[in-house]
Parts: C-alpha cells; structure tokens; sequence
C-alpha cells in the first residue's frame, strides 16, 4: 500500500510578481529621490500632475472674484513701512509685512536729484553675462543670478534659490525677496520701482546697468498666463527691439519694443536695478524722482489710471488691478479695494485662454487691500480659490492670508493650521513665524 506524503503546497507565481513589484517601486523611488535625479524628473512629475489636474478642473473656468460688503478700514489697524531712499547708495524696503501705527499719508512728488539729460545712443548692448537656464520653478533666482554676474558675482542660481525658496516647490519669489537677497547676502545694492517705461530701460543700459523686468509669459507650450523674470542687457532703436537674458528661453533673445510694452504692463511695469553701492550717484541720478518710492507709487497710480481709461479687455483689468497694487503701496487700502473690485468684476470677460488665473501667485495686493478694509472674508475666498486651482496647493502668502483673516474672524485653530501650512511651503517665513508666537504656539 502506498502512502501519500505530505507535500507542501507550490508557491503561487502571482505572489513572486507582487514582491517584485514592490521592491521595484521601492528601488525606483529611491533613486528618484537622489538628488542628481529628482532634480532631473521632479519638474516632469509636477507637468504631468498638472496636465491631468488641468484637463479635469480647468483653471481659466474658474472666475476670480469678490463679494462686495460694505466696511470700513479700521484706525486700528497696522500700515505698512516703505522707507524713503532719495540718497544714493540706499537700497529700498519692500518687504510687505513690517509695519507701523504711523501711515505715510502723501507722496513726496519734489526731486532731490534730477535726471541726466544726455541723449542716449541709438542702440547698445551690454555683455559679460554668464547666462543660466533656470531649473524648476527657478525663474527668479536664475534671473537674478544672471544679473548679479554681469558685476562679477560667481555664485549661482541655487545659491539665491536657497536663501529666496527653500523649498523648490514653491512657485514663485518676489521682487522684494530678490532684493532682500543681493541686501544680505552680496555686497551689491539693488532698487525696486514700478511704473517703469521703454525709455527707463534704454538709460540704464545706456548707462551701463542691466535691468530685470517682471513680466508676462505665455503661449502654446504653457498652461495658460503666468509670471516670469527677465534681463534686459540691450536696445536697438532701429529694429525696435531689446536684447534679453532669458532663462527659459535662451540668451540674447529679441523682444519687440511693443511686445515688452504688453506683458510688462501686467507687473505693474516693476523693474530692478543692481549696482556697486559706488556707482549709486548714476543710478538715482536716471531715477530722478523716481528715487522717492512714494513719488513713484504715485507716478505708478498716474499710469495705471490713465491705462484704465484707454485700453480694453485683458489690459484693462491689468491697469485696474495695478491701481489697487499702487493704492495699497500709498496705504489708501479703502481706494485699493475699490480698484481691485473693478479689476475682478470684469475678469468673467475675458476670454478663457487669456485670462490670467495664476495673477495672486505672484501680486498680493488684493490681500491687503481686503484685509486692511475688514473684508475678512473676501481674503479667504480669493485664497482659497487660488489654492484649490493649482496642481499643488503650495503658496506660502496665501496660507499666511488666510490665516490673517482667519484669525480677525476668530477662527484661531483654522489660522494655526494655514500658518503651519506657510511654513511646511516656506521654511522659516518670517510673517507666519511671527503670527503664531503672538497666538503663543510652537510653529
């Protein structure tokens, strides 16, 4: 009689396959993560992320808008500090959380110094730059980086990405970030003004200084309008075009003295300026006035009303939205808010493919104009509905907003969570450090 052996039972094929499966997904995020390749993939991960987000949730159906309230500004409340720099060598104060219980009330028109009156060359073009293609989400450091080689700087666009964006997911610097950056970490001064024109260009390049304009950026290879730095090193009157340093793009590219007109206009037509600090006496000299930033606000305000009167669609709500930045620059928050209700009331006109969904990533004047007039609630819904339409909800200045506003409706738990979010984004970001010690907890 035979008897049956005990046989163990064979090991089914699809377990093997799902072991394998696993280490391979382990193996792969492993070196993904490796920082020669994230640098390498993680941009192509984002795009693909935001295709599909994209095709499902269309951002340009989304409509920016407020509901209009009535309220007034409170006497209570803080206005920001732009210090007045008229003297050369000094280097403007943006920062747009510092403030102080006095307002700067009027702007200061009267010129300290006056403006060269040589007639600049018919077309120049400097040189010396060492240009950079950006990495991802690196337009302002790139930008900047470039700049500051034209004046012998060695560094590089990670080392202003670190100081200006520790986290590489954040999606844009500002001005004042980039300026704060060549303040503290070179030995170079730098001027941020708006309301800037083609003639302003063509005399500090002139004159040997390259200037970094913020600006529009779109077409068929993009999802839509979006921000984007350039340097502007070169004009030639003849053709009617500027040379650019652009660190998408290339180097040396052309653009058409109309075409800079157009997609300047929707930063507020903002430029920077580097300079040695013993070259300071040329640069406020083509400043004139211009060296006041109270006086240029105001000249800014002049040109973006003006603007609202002569243009139409897309750039009239770029001149009514650049008011409401210039009223808020001159702490008129109630004016301010008046203008940026005009600004988003229109935004539904516009065509969808123009419409410019991303404008609060980069302008965050709404913000302070609504918050500063107790319309709380229009803080959170523009904040929320900037945040719902990107691919990843990453913007330090929105959370830190609404948690502002949060905050001013009681809503301390929900202002904690938004301001811890601010600093996951932006590690270290000194508003939103700020807001929870006064709330008495740890960040």
């Amino acid at each position: 009689m035979i008897q049956n052996k005990y046989r163990p039972p064979k090991r089914k094929p699809i377990l093997w396959f799902i072991l394998a499966a696993i280490i391979l997904i382990a193996l792969g995020l492993l070196i993904y993560n490796l920082p020669p390749v994230h640098s390498r993939l993680a941009w192509r991960v984002e795009a693909m992320r935001a295709r599909v987000k994209y095709a499902l949730n269309p951002p340009e159906d989304i409509i920016l808008q407020v509901s209009t309230q009535d309220a007034e500004p409170s006497a209570t409340l803080p206005y920001i500090i732009v210090t007045s720099t008229a003297t050369p060598g000094a280097t403007p104060t943006q920062a747009p959380i510092q403030a102080s219980s006095t307002p700067i009330l009027s702007p200061t028109p009267s010129p300290t110094i006056t403006p060269t009156s040589t007639p600049l060359p018919s077309s120049i073009k400097l040189s010396g730059f060492t240009h950079m293609y950006q990495t991802w989400n690196n337009c302002g450091p790139a930008n900047l980086a470039m700049a500051l080689s034209y004046w012998g700087w060695e560094g590089s666009q990670q080392d202003v990405a670190a100081y200006t964006k520790p986290n590489p997911r954040d999606k844009n610097v500002m001005p004042y970030e980039l300026a704060d950056f060549v303040t503290e970490e070179t030995d170079f001064s730098i001027v941020v003004r708006v309301g800037g024109d083609l003639d302003i260009l063509k005399a500090f390049i002139a004159a040997g200084f390259p200037v970094i304009v913020e600006k529009s950026f779109e077409g068929p290879r993009f999802d839509g309008w979006m921000g984007h730095y350039e340097v502007v090193n070169g004009y030639d009157n003849q053709s009617e075009t500027f040379t650019v340093q652009d660190s998408y793009d290339g180097p040396d590219l052309s653009v058409s003295y109309e075409d800079m007109q157009d997609q300047w206009r929707s930063f507020n037509y903002t430029y920077l300026v580097i300079y040695p600090p013993e070259r300071g006496n040329g640069v406020f000299a083509i400043l004139g006035p211009h060296a006041d930033p109270n006086y240029n606000f105001q000249y800014a305000l002049d040109k973006a009303t003006q603007e609202t009167i002569a243009l139409q669609g897309r750039d009239q709500f770029f001149a009514r939205f650049n008011q409401g930045t210039n009223l808020v620059r001159l702490h008129d928050y109630t004016e301010a808010a008046t203008a940026y209700d005009a600004a988003f009331a229109n935004y539904s006109s516009i065509p969808k493919d123009q419409r410019p969904w991303r404008i609060l990533w980069y302008q965050t004047g709404p913000y302070f104009a609504y918050y500063y007039t107790q319309r709380y609630e229009n803080v959170i819904e523009l904040a929320t509905t900037t945040l719902d339409a990107m691919s990843e909800p990453i913007l330090e200045e929105s959370y830190y907003w609404r948690a502002r506003a949060k905050m001013a409706l009681g809503d301390n738990e929900g202002a904690i969570e938004d301001l811890r979010k601010s600093l996951k984004y932006h590690p270290g970001f000194t508003p939103s450090l700020q807001q929870l010690e006064i709330l008495g907890v740890e960040p």
